[in-house]
């Protein structure tokens, strides 16, 4: 695998990975995401990501799709915790156009007044639509459980916030936050990297640097639970703070929920689902950042077995410290072989790239299966012991 990390002068950190494949993948993210986000303006990073897509100084919303389109491409966004990244895939012969395009949205956007209030009302149809899905609602309230505000506040904000947020506002956030030294390009496909340190050179603003500083985090350990007339069963979350100090502790975690709670032969689908037929949906799965970890366990089930389900959860938690060395091997070769599968789409790659940069080290994304298979019992057997927990139910 050809891959070349490079520093322009104006700060813009380039990722290449070299692909015969010809599809092509060029993301570019902005190191500001809802982390740096104070209470009273949560959700005004996702804000700046939807609108955009509103019109620039050269070009209006049709035909930032359009130009895209036309040539097989698409074209979209997400705004996480650390970063706010758009991104677009097409044929590796318009890459040009794919930088052009992305780089005009990132650096140029105009924030039409008319679109603010309009696209604010969207988003708060969005944060509607969330808290109408069980499932979702509850997983945006078990992050309340285990962090204080405004970490643990929902990253797209609330109706009030949202709403008060001025064009003024998000103008000032995307001129200090949205410079080539706070910036990520990654591009996956094939092409030169020649062309493409080209093209950024030529395409970069020059927004002069501000430094985002995250709030602190506040870890909470708290249970609530949450009744509404209109669900039928219910929902269940149950979160646990891991450990995130080096990449040993990151990918110790990442076998751990995959034998635990990924996938048809985990414990919990096992012994909740299979042997007891308790829930349909019954799963766990990883938050990790640079700056947080947490594991969440979720459980759809009769509103009267809540207390049972969670009860064997947490026994099953427990009992992961008991897992054999062959369940250990089994979940290592499980987990590399996730990772070599979503390898294969160049923009699972350039995500990956790009949240491996942001946690400390691109090159980290290569090192992946090296450091999984140095994950040993006794790292498992510590995730195990943790005893403080989360909870949070909808019914």
């Amino acid at each position: 695998m050809e891959f070349i990390k490079k520093v322009l002068e104006n700060g813009l950190t380039i990722l290449f990975e070299k692909r015969d494949v010809s599809v092509t993948t060029v993301m570019l993210a902005s190191k500001f995401g809802s982390l740096y986000e104070s209470a009273e303006e949560k959700g005004i990073a996702h804000f700046i990501e939807h609108l955009a897509f509103k019109g620039t100084t050269k070009r209006c919303a049709r035909d930032i799709a359009f130009e895209l389109e036309r040539v097989g491409g698409s074209l979209n966004a997400f705004t996480e915790e650390e970063e706010t990244a758009f991104h677009v895939k097409l044929p590796s012969e318009h890459l040009e156009l794919a930088m052009d395009v992305i780089f005009d949205i990132f650096f140029n956007p105009i924030y039409p007044e008319e679109e603010i209030k309009k696209e604010g009302n969207v988003i708060c149809e969005e944060i509607k639509m969330y808290k109408d899905s069980p499932q979702r609602h509850t997983l945006n309230k078990i992050k309340e459980c285990l962090y204080g505000e405004p970490f643990g506040l929902f990253g797209a904000g609330s109706e009030k916030t949202v709403c008060a947020i001025k064009r003024e506002h998000i103008s000032k956030t995307h001129e200090k936050f949205y410079s080539p030294e706070n910036s990520i390009l990654c591009v996956v496909g094939n092409n030169k990297f020649e062309d493409v340190v080209r093209l950024a050179e030529k395409l970069s603003s020059k927004n002069k640097f501000e430094k985002a500083n995250f709030h602190k985090i506040e870890f909470r350990n708290e249970k609530k639970m949450e009744k509404r007339k209109d669900v039928e069963q219910a929902n269940i979350a149950i979160g646990f703070h891991f450990p995130f100090s080096n990449n040993l502790e990151r990918s110790a975690a990442e076998v751990f929920s995959a034998i635990f709670g990924e996938g048809m032969s985990s414990k919990l689908f096992t012994e909740v689902r299979e042997k007891r037929g308790l829930a349909y949906a019954v799963k766990s799965f990883l938050e990790m950042g640079k700056n947080y970890s947490y594991l969440v366990i979720y459980i759809g089930t009769e509103k009267a077995m809540v207390e049972e389900v969670i009860k064997i959860c947490l026994e099953e938690f427990r009992k992961m410290a008991l897992i054999s060395e062959k369940e250990l091997e089994d979940g290592k070769k499980q987990v590399i072989g996730n990772y070599e599968v979503e390898s294969e789409a160049s923009d699972n790659n350039a995500l990956h790239l790009i949240m491996s940069e942001i946690k400390g080290n691109a090159e980290d994304y290569y090192k992946f299966k090296d450091e999984i298979k140095q994950v040993s019992l006794e790292d498992i057997k510590k995730l195990a012991e943790i005893k403080e927990h989360a909870s949070f139910v909808l019914s």
